[in-house]
């Protein structure tokens, strides 16, 4: 059978590319921004992509074409398909009835962290050696991929609250009906989807609805909306994590530097390991999956150690290159709550360090402006900020970072960024770029730029 998938360079489309490969399909797909990680690793499976939306590429007649939530009514691709009356699905639909339909799907949603925690799971759980299927946000660097099909019965999803196709704007967690699911926390974000608060709080409420009774959940112990969204409904058992001890879970760091974390189960035990993450936010993470893995059976004490062999996500402060001392960080923080605590955790670890960002504000939702009154503040703690102004951003952002003072550089344009980044930045800084794209590779420009001037 051959599927053809529309925007297949996304992170999730992309790992249904590779689901459907693996379960035997020929897979083709088309996007308009085909970019690495994503279309190495689709080239890697042979996959064939094609560059552009036209009408053209169905002359192939596909069984079913698969679509993403990127592509909308207008566009030549999706008119061709009505229009031939080709059989079409949506990605999440297509995950749900041909991959987890007899699976222990166990979902990691929230605003944050989904990424994170899902890769530490699938990891804990493949560290066990349970085999297990995932889909994921990113790519787990233990794995090499965002996307597998898995040898056991668990299979590790990464449920995102965005709609799910033009045809469909339900969210697309709602289609995976998982047996367990893990609530990192919760706040408003996509508002190009929702209008508040309280729409993003009943999509949730809906996930909710889907979750057996004798199925799990587990959730962040202190997010005030996780607490609205239970007095909604719930009619599974609930398990608290936090990094306070009030919490069925809890967690804290071993030492000043964030190298070792110490872990405590409900019933009281505790175990300890090295890991080579930081952050508050990354530690609620790892202590979400070890409570899901835990509750699959994998032995307390093991999931704790798996955390020292877990080597991260790409794109999630990722360290991708030194130039002389510098060390050159990619991270997908895109939202002001991420962008602070990237930044406190760079401090934590590294003290008497500069830690400098440069920032795309690529999503909708920022571009929309509706983060701008917390914006300057998420990044108050940086050292300098160059920021790169998209042309359909408004003129409200300029006055928003008025508090940054002169430690922001705005820039309408890639290379005059990274210009004067290459004049600024100094031996011992740790740079780290954040954006949800590609960011005209710009990270890419500085690191050639400095090793050839600083050596590798």
């Amino acid at each position: 059978m051959h599927i053809h998938i529309l925007g297949i360079c996304g992170t999730f489309m992309g790992g249904v590319a590779a689901l459907a490969r693996a379960a035997g399909y020929k897979v083709t797909g088309c996007d308009r921004n085909v970019y690495p990680p994503m279309s190495t690793q689709l080239k890697e499976l042979g996959i064939e992509i094609h560059e552009g939306v036209d009408a053209a590429q169905l002359d192939v007649d596909p069984d079913c074409v698969v679509v993403g939530n990127v592509m909308s009514r207008g566009v030549d691709v999706v008119e061709a398909m009505l229009n031939r009356k080709l059989r079409y699905t949506s990605g999440p639909q297509w995950l749900a009835e041909n991959v987890l339909h007899d699976r222990h799907v166990i979902a990691v949603a929230g605003t944050h962290g989904k990424t994170t925690a899902a890769s530490m799971l699938a990891w804990i759980l493949e560290d066990a050696g349970l085999s297990p299927g995932f889909l994921i946000g990113g790519i787990p660097t233990n794995f090499g991929t965002s996307a597998r099909f898995g040898e056991s019965k668990y299979f590790v999803v990464e449920a995102d609250e965005y709609d799910t196709a033009f045809f469909d704007k339900r969210a697309k967690f709602v289609h995976y009906r998982p047996r367990a699911v893990v609530l990192n926390n919760l706040e408003f974000d996509h508002a190009d989807i929702y209008k508040d608060m309280d729409a993003i709080l009943w999509q949730f409420h809906q996930l909710l609805r889907m979750v057996p009774g004798d199925g799990l959940i587990i959730a962040n112990g202190g997010d005030a909306n996780l607490e609205k969204l239970f007095k909604m409904g719930c009619w599974t058992p609930v398990q608290s994590f936090s990094t306070d001890n009030g919490a069925d879970w809890a967690a804290s760091f071993a030492d000043k530097l964030e190298r070792r974390i110490g872990v405590r189960n409900p019933s009281g035990e505790s175990a300890e390991a090295r890991w080579q993450l930081g952050g508050i936010h990354n530690l609620e993470n790892a202590i979400a999956a070890i409570a899901a893995a835990s509750s699959l059976g994998v032995d307390f004490a093991r999931a704790v150690d798996a955390m020292s062999r877990f080597e991260g996500v790409k794109r999630r402060m990722e360290r991708t290159a030194t130039a002389g001392d510098i060390a050159i960080y990619d991270d997908f923080a895109h939202h002001p709550t991420a962008i602070r605590k990237t930044i406190a955790s760079m401090r934590q670890r590294f003290p008497g360090r500069r830690v400098v960002v440069a920032i795309e504000p690529r999503s909708n939702t920022m571009k929309m402006g509706i983060h701008n009154e917390t914006l300057a503040d998420s990044l108050a703690a940086a050292d300098h900020v160059w920021m790169y102004r998209p042309p359909d951003m408004g003129d409200a952002i300029v006055e928003t970072l008025a508090p940054l003072g002169k430690k922001l550089s705005l820039h309408g344009d890639y290379d005059d960024l990274v210009s004067s980044m290459s004049r600024k930045v100094q031996g011992g800084d740790q740079v780290v770029f954040m954006s949800n794209g590609g960011f005209g590779s710009a990270r890419q420009t500085l690191t050639a730029l400095l090793q050839r001037t600083r050596g590798s």
